[in-house]
């Protein structure tokens, strides 16, 4: 018999008629000759309810209790829904995270996965039960209540998926599907038919609220199928898996990150070493940084800027108190004003003009864009909040998001094409490793004969970085990595992008026209540098990935001229004199890490 895990999100069991409901697919696949797992989440805005009794009695609770807490929302979920099943005529057993063996770390409230144990699930299924499993929980070693934060029953349920062997990963949720964009933002969103992981996983960073992004991660490790469809119709749906839709199109999807701050260490001395200290320590709050920004310096000194969640500001500030002196910066600088707009697709490192068509298309809105990073599959832009909901209509409107594209692919199509691709042996070892969220890296690689331009003094206005990507894609130059960051001095910022150094001189001439067209403050230029990149599943929510990057080059006594990061990537531009002895050394350092045979 086949298997199915079914996920219901809270909106699919709000309410006694929704619990019926799910109730009654779950029956109905069985029906169908599947054995059934459902994962359930806590009922509509329960989890919200408990977190506010949590602040009324404490400004601080401990995290301990509060998992202890919030956790008896997914125990009331599995008993009704395991209830209503019975009810229906149909047997089920509820079973807490921990019941389902499901053993986890101590990271309260971020708990990971380290391993399900599967009897008791596979042996209730054998009985003819539907199993009805708590989402989002677990147990440590000492036996404690863990969650695994917000959106965390996805986890559970592809995880479960995994263990299983399922054929099938349900997610039921209150729209049909994954949309080009929120269609609660754009009414004009489309559905897609198929995204791949990648894809998936840089937008459900970005906050595509769709799917947990840690769930996309195990998904994507264990080569999980996953079936996002409506609780409320009989829609197809979207399938997140290998393949993407299009083979053509550049962008398959924008997202809007609303409550971004910025943060800004200015005047770090330019010396390895210092951006160790300072990601070192934030990473040891597990405080999880997107958009890093550190550009090429001036006088010995450079600006490091990134983003964090808005909700983690405080604490970043804190911590960066106790390091700023240490690292011998000048000032720490912040906005929570900010929002991150940024396109996604995998076919965009193939095709030209993507960074200036998303530039353009700001610069008609009026939006102002604050920090640039791009990785091979995401341009992210950093803009004014209040800017936001213009920035991302443009950007999907220029990008013609709304319309299929014409080669797009159904899922039907691409199953039959694909085959049986998938490594078995490779799997088999990964579902039998001790920690099963543990970071899994796919390779170190190192890009060559790389050269870089700098401009300095870059008015901090709209339009400027549309013009001067338009104006170097007129001149034929590819560009890779760009790089905007905040540099505070006098409202102008700095921008770097990457090369091959064969275009150097060109690029410097294009560059010095942009320069003066502008009245930018000057223009620098690096060769024989090379760019070092390590790609992997969890990057970002793996918060010392980025420590043990920056510690490896300082020990060689490697500075780095500028970092991009995305959720698949982790980007540093170095001399390439040093560049051999760096990839070495990360690949002893991240050897547990990497996948056999992948490096």
């Amino acid at each position: 018999m086949s298997l199915i895990v079914q996920k219901f999100g809270g909106t699919s069991v709000a309410d006694v008629e929704k619990i019926r409901a799910a109730a009654r697919k779950a029956i109905r696949a069985q029906q169908q000759g599947n054995r059934v797992v459902m994962v359930v989440s806590a009922m509509g805005k329960n989890t919200d309810v408990l977190l506010k009794l949590a602040s009324d009695v404490s400004p601080h609770p401990p995290a301990r209790e509060m998992d202890m807490l919030v956790s008896t929302g997914e125990q009331v979920s599995v008993a009704l829904v395991a209830m209503a099943i019975d009810a229906l005529g149909a047997k089920a057993v509820s079973l807490t995270g921990g019941q389902i063996g499901m053993k986890t770390d101590d990271s309260f409230s971020k708990a990971r996965i380290q391993s399900i144990s599967t009897e008791r699930i596979e042996r209730l299924l054998d009985e003819g039960n539907i199993v009805v499993a708590a989402g989002f929980q677990g147990i440590d070693d000492d036996l404690n209540i863990t969650t695994l934060g917000r959106g965390g029953s996805d986890t559970t349920a592809v995880a479960l998926a995994s263990v299983l062997g399922a054929d099938a990963c349900e997610i039921y949720t209150d729209v049909d599907g994954v949309y080009t964009t929120d269609p609660r933002l754009l009414p004009e969103a489309r559905r897609v038919d198929v995204i791949s992981y990648d894809e998936m996983l840089e937008l459900a960073s970005l906050g595509a609220g769709v799917m947990h992004n840690r769930s996309i991660e195990f998904a994507k490790k264990f080569n999980v199928p996953i079936h996002v469809r409506s609780s409320f119709s009989d829609a197809e749906g979207t399938m997140i898996v290998a393949e993407t839709e299009s083979q053509t199109a550049s962008v398959c999807g924008a997202a809007m990150t609303p409550s971004e701050a910025r943060v800004t260490v200015l005047g770090v001395p330019d010396v390895p070493g210092k951006s160790l200290q300072v990601f070192s320590a934030i990473a040891a709050k597990k405080i999880a940084v997107d958009m890093v920004v550190q550009n090429v310096g001036l006088e010995g000194r450079a600006d490091i800027s990134f983003t964090v969640r808005q909700e983690d500001l405080q604490t970043t500030l804190k911590t960066l108190e106790g390091v700023v002196p240490d690292v011998g910066a000048d000032a720490v600088t912040y906005d929570d004003q900010v929002s991150k707009v940024s396109v996604v697709g995998v076919n965009m490192a193939k095709q030209t003009n993507v960074a200036s068509t998303m530039f353009r298309a700001l610069a008609d809105a009026g939006v102002n864009i604050q920090m640039i990073t791009t990785s091979e599959i995401k341009i992210s832009t950093l803009v004014p909040r209040s800017q936001a909901a213009a920035a991302l209509r443009a950007v999907h409107q220029a990008f013609s998001l709304h319309q299929k594209p014409d080669d797009a692919k159904s899922w039907h199509q691409i199953r039959s094409e694909r085959g049986n691709r998938a490594d078995v042996d490779s799997l088999i070892s990964r579902l039998q490793a001790d920690a099963l969220e543990a970071l899994t890296l796919t390779g170190i690689s190192l890009t060559k004969e790389q050269a870089r331009v700098t401009l300095h003094g870059v008015p901090d206005k709209p339009g400027i970085a549309a013009d001067m990507f338009e104006t170097i894609g007129e001149a034929g130059i590819f560009v890779d990595m760009i790089v905007q960051g905040y540099d505070g001095e006098d409202g102008s910022t700095s921008v770097s992008f990457t090369i091959n150094d064969d275009a150097i001189d060109h690029s410097i001439a294009v560059g010095k026209e942009i320069c003066k067209k502008h009245g930018m403050r000057d223009i620098q230029s690096g060769t024989d540098i090379s760019k070092i990149t390590v790609s992997g599943i969890g990057l970002r929510s793996h918060t010392h990935v980025g420590t043990i990057l920056f510690k490896q080059l300082a020990d060689l006594g490697i500075n780095i001229e500028m970092i991009g990061t995305s959720e698949l990537q982790v980007n540093a531009v170095i001399a390439t004199e040093k560049a051999d002895a760096a990839t070495g050394q990360l690949k002893k350092a991240f050897a547990a890490s990497l996948e056999s045979g992948a490096v």
